[in-house]
């Protein structure tokens, strides 16, 4: 059997918990108190506006019948998820990128998530190989493709 952490990798343990109470047709409210809970928190966690932590983890997979710990590493890959993506970089790498491209903007205080959309255009007309490749890493692939499908234009993969 594929464990919750394998099958569930990244998604918040809040989404997965909601899928099993639905899935076991328990109400939110009394199965939180049925451990000992108020029930704000778990609805936070289940909108995923808080994280679970470990104790609370535990008293629900015992209640669930869950495998000990699956709750507390599905939130561990959530996190890990999180910074990972709060580490992107803020801009792309001008080492790769034409500043001939961005003449009508100061590329020092251009606001590169607001204005992805110009950005990726700009560069799948206008730039090189190598820069399309930055553009796609920066961005990520599927971003890149959805502008790229709305001006008929192609991108390499990096």
């Amino acid at each position: 059997m594929v464990s919750y952490a394998e099958k569930y990798r990244g998604i918040h343990p809040g989404q997965v918990l909601k899928r099993e109470l639905k899935k076991r047709s328990l109400k939110q409210r009394p199965f939180v108190l049925s451990i000992g809970e108020h029930p704000q928190t778990l609805n936070a966690i289940i909108g995923q506006r808080r994280d679970l932590n470990t104790a609370l983890a535990l008293r629900i997979e015992d209640k669930l019948g869950l495998q000990e710990g699956s709750l507390v590493l599905l939130q561990a890959f959530y996190d890990i998820k999180k910074e990972k993506e709060g580490q992107r970089a803020k801009t792309p790498d001008f080492s790769i990128l034409r500043k001939s491209l961005f003449w009508d903007t100061d590329i020092e205080t251009m606001d590169w998530g607001r204005k992805y959309k110009a950005v990726i255009r700009r560069l799948l007309e206008r730039g090189n190989d190598q820069e399309k490749k930055e553009i796609s890493r920066f961005y990520g692939a599927k971003k890149v493709a959805a502008v790229a499908s709305s001006i008929n234009a192609t991108f390499p993969t990096p």
